[in-house]
């Protein structure tokens, strides 16, 4: 394990399906009675997206829709879009770079609920395009169920994303959300009403949302701005801004240079005199 990670860093990564079998064959000897577990979840496959429909599936079966039938379902969504498992793989490395706790792969991919609600939405996202929604509604409540993480199978989420710790994320219908963006445990993107149609925020590529962000109705969080834990954010924010508070105000602009990947939750001394 300690040689694994000797080799494997945020500065030099492997590319992913080696890295985590590799990482899975040092844990599997490390530690024998995961052995079993590594060698169904991991190891047994020869490539990402059949070690992680089964993974899918052994988390997300239940009485009703049996681990076959749902491995068949996500397989079926990969072999149809195989940029889900590209995501896929650019979400676990994102999860490795930027969360400091991560020591490698097979962490995020067996361990954390986060990772594994992005990869249920995905097959569920699928689903909702190739008109399934009776199914994709059922992919969506389980993962509310299992993983505390409730995304609309309509949302649109881009790829690199990492969903960090994951508890009680709530993502609307005709949210959008871009690529290599981070969140934490209690973020909202929602609607500020009753109200039908494209009602939900959109989220530029490299946002950084904090714990407990409520960002709400149809507006625009622009490309590398960041949200500061615990704000309510009802205007849009530009890029490369900070909006902070309840209701949120702009507080320095411009702020941290690729927030979502340094997840640098801090904010600025000097706010400025900024409005939203």
């Amino acid at each position: 394990m300690s040689q694994f990670l000797e080799i494997v860093s945020p500065e030099n990564p492997p590319r992913v399906w080696a890295a985590l079998r590799n990482e899975a064959a040092h844990v599997a000897q490390a530690e024998p009675g995961l052995a079993s577990l590594l060698n169904a979840v991991v190891l047994k496959h020869d490539r990402l997206s059949s070690a992680l429909s089964y993974q899918l599936a052994r988390k997300i079966a239940d009485q009703e829709l049996r681990a076959m039938s749902a491995r068949e379902i996500a397989e079926e969504a990969y072999a149809a879009d195989p940029s889900i498992v590209d995501k896929a793989e650019a979400d676990l490395r994102a999860v490795f770079e930027r969360d400091p706790a991560c020591k490698g792969y097979v962490q995020p991919f067996l361990f954390f609920k986060g990772f594994m609600a992005l990869q249920t939405h995905r097959v569920s996202h699928w689903l909702w395009s190739e008109g399934r929604e009776a199914l994709a509604f059922y992919l969506q409540s389980r993962c509310s169920e299992i993983f505390a993480v409730d995304i609309h199978p309509a949302a649109v989420m881009g790829s690199g994303i990492f969903i960090d710790h994951g508890t009680g994320i709530v993502i609307g219908e005709t949210a959008v959300v871009g690529d290599d963006v981070s969140m934490l445990h209690g973020v909202t993107l929602g609607g500020t009403g009753a109200e039908r149609g494209d009602r939900h925020p959109k989220i530029g590529r490299g946002v950084l949302l904090g714990a407990g962000a409520k960002v709400l109705g149809n507006i625009t969080v622009g490309d590398y701005a960041k949200v500061a834990s615990g704000s309510v954010v009802l205007k849009p924010v530009p890029s490369g801004c900070t909006a902070a508070g309840v209701p949120a105000r702009m507080i320095n602009c411009p702020t941290c240079e690729a927030p979502a990947r340094t997840m640098d939750h801090t904010l600025a001394e000097d706010f400025g005199d900024y409005t939203i």
